[in-house]
């Protein structure tokens, strides 16, 4: 067998933040069958993966927000150079299923239905640190906070079950919930594109061979996210190609 072969014969561990979880449970088997590789995906907080990856994880490819990653490279953990973008996803607002969508067409009627809802919901995670500061831009900030709920999940959940009226979260979270729906996306001056990337491990393998083989199916899976097949897929998950 040769090493490409026996390359894509191993598996490949993939650290993704929660938000990609849709994508990359449709991508995984597609890169599976066009490949003898086998992968092992994790979906975690980006932030708790961030500091499992600083501890010392291991693992051969984290798809990432830009700006961790980038710190993860310059701590060492990510080899330079190995990075590419690969999603560019940006912030909706979900109401429940059959409810009246409110007006979030510009930044006064957006303020305005933040304003006039009963409760919202946003994340801990990156797209939710976006919201915290745009209240904050907003100066609505003191006046959400008895209304918000937080979560570690899919913010759509909260919404579905009626815990929150409205919910704020990255489109792509949004749109496999069942029994929340998508109103559109924030008002264009208020957007935050969330840009996420891909890159390799630097954790050394107990041989130089290993470590060949790691990357190059590494290196396999990042190129693989940037063919026609999967660009197809990033756009029905309401997303653009990095």
């Amino acid at each position: 067998m040769t090493m490409v072969n026996d390359v894509m014969a191993r598996a490949i561990k993939i650290l993704s933040g929660g938000a990609m979880r849709s994508l990359m449970l449709d991508v995984v088997p597609l890169f599976e069958r066009t490949s003898s590789c086998k992968v092992e995906i994790e979906f975690r907080l980006t932030s708790a993966l961030q500091r499992e990856i600083e501890a010392g994880a291991p693992f051969d490819v984290a798809l990432l927000p830009r700006p961790e990653l980038d710190a993860l490279v310059r701590a060492g953990k990510i080899a330079a150079g190995s990075t590419a973008d690969v999603t560019r996803s940006a912030v909706g607002l979900a109401v429940r299923t059959g409810s009246p969508k409110p007006d979030i067409a510009t930044v006064d009627a957006f303020k305005r239905t933040l304003i006039a809802a009963r409760s919202i919901a946003y994340s801990d995670g990156p797209s939710g640190a976006y919201i915290a500061g745009l209240l904050e831009r907003l100066g609505i900030a003191d006046e959400m906070k008895p209304k918000t709920k937080l979560t570690s999940g899919p913010v759509p959940e909260l919404v579905a079950s009626g815990e929150a009226e409205i919910g704020m979260q990255q489109i792509v979270a949004i749109l496999p919930v069942k029994g929340a729906e998508l109103v559109g996306p924030l008002p264009g001056e208020l957007q935050n594109i969330i840009v996420y990337a891909a890159g390799i491990s630097t954790v050394g393998q107990e041989t130089a061979q290993e470590a060949a083989q790691e990357s190059a199916s590494a290196r396999a899976l990042i190129t693989f996210m940037a063919t026609p097949e999967v660009v197809r897929v990033i756009r029905a998950k309401g997303m653009e190609p990095g």
